[in-house]
């Protein structure tokens, strides 16, 4: 049985986020191309796939549509029963490899892989904290900032649902995410 989500936000055509898990343990990367090329009206500078086997999470992303950023090779090495997909229009941030989504991190607590759309109004804020604690960031986007904080909320919560929700009342702004752990879907 798989389960899957798609949000969508806004008049306009802004991003996509798709989520699936495999209750059965199948691999679904193949499913998540299909998902996000349906989504690809979305947004068409960037996509990609965070998958996750047993706890370990393999990204792939780059610039371009899905049917130039995936292949069958590809596909065929990233198996997994929970993933995350994102195709790409952007609202904050320029179009280079770096601001492509999923962004996907290993921390003290574990891994984690965030797909993001939206605007956040207090993501300059938020950033300046984070480089002021010494982070440091690859991107432009304001998804790295969510991940982030969302790290940062880990490392003083119980379980990644309670820094989501943490996280979710330090933003500002309107936004639809995904978010995958090692072993949860959110």
């Amino acid at each position: 049985m798989r389960e899957s989500l798609t949000y969508e936000t806004g008049l306009r055509e802004e991003c996509g986020v798709f989520g699936m898990f495999d209750l059965e343990g199948g691999d679904v990367a193949r499913d998540m191309y299909y998902g996000l090329s349906a989504l690809q009206h979305r947004g068409q500078e960037a996509a990609g796939i965070a998958v996750n086997k047993n706890g370990v999470i393999h990204c792939h992303k780059d610039t371009g549509l899905v049917s130039a950023v995936f292949n069958q090779e590809i596909l065929d090495n990233m198996p997994g029963s929970m993933a995350i997909g994102h195709v790409r229009y952007s609202t904050t941030g320029d179009t280079r490899r770096e601001n492509a989504q999923p962004i996907s991190i290993t921390h003290v607590k574990g891994n984690l892989a965030v797909a993001h759309n939206g605007n956040l109004v207090n993501a300059g804020e938020l950033r300046r904290e984070i480089e002021l604690d010494g982070g440091i960031f690859r991107s432009s986007n304001d998804t790295e900032v969510l991940v982030y904080t969302i790290v940062k909320e880990r490392l003083k919560c119980a379980s990644i649902e309670e820094a989501v929700l943490s996280t979710m009342k330090r933003i500002e702004g309107a936004y639809s995410l995904v978010v995958m752990s090692p072993r949860k879907l959110i």
